[in-house]
């Protein structure tokens, strides 16, 4: 999943993959990408945030858990265990989210450098 700043200021967001056609040896692997830090965090079952945005471009690789997150416009998307967020909404109205389960938040943030690629195929 990626979510952006749209020309209209508001978060919007769209279904993908990572392309994983890196490699010419028949194992698939993503072309890399530059990355600032990495770092893990937990939230607690029942835990939502409001209106924010992404701090930073960064990957949100979610562990465990399962989400809703919401765009000003109503429209919403479920994260789960495994899904992998490009967030790219780092200004604008931003998006909430809320765990919808009975599982802790748990996920890896990914940071990426300033202007680095991401092969993140829409579709």
């Amino acid at each position: 999943m990626r979510i952006w700043t749209g020309k209209d200021g508001q978060s919007h967001f769209e279904e993908g993959k990572i392309d994983l056609s890196g490699r010419s040896d028949g194992k698939l692997r993503s072309a890399d990408m530059n990355v600032n830090i990495a770092a893990m965090q937990e939230t607690a079952v029942g835990g939502t945030f409001s209106w924010h945005n992404a701090p930073v471009r960064q990957l949100v690789i979610t562990l465990s858990g399962t989400l809703e997150f919401a765009t000003r416009e109503g429209k919403t998307f479920t994260i789960a265990p495994g899904d992998i967020l490009l967030a790219e909404d780092t200004a604008g109205g931003g998006h909430t989210w809320k765990l919808v389960d009975d599982d802790p938040w748990r996920r890896v943030y990914v940071v990426l450098e300033t202007g680095a690629a991401v092969p993140f195929v829409a579709g």
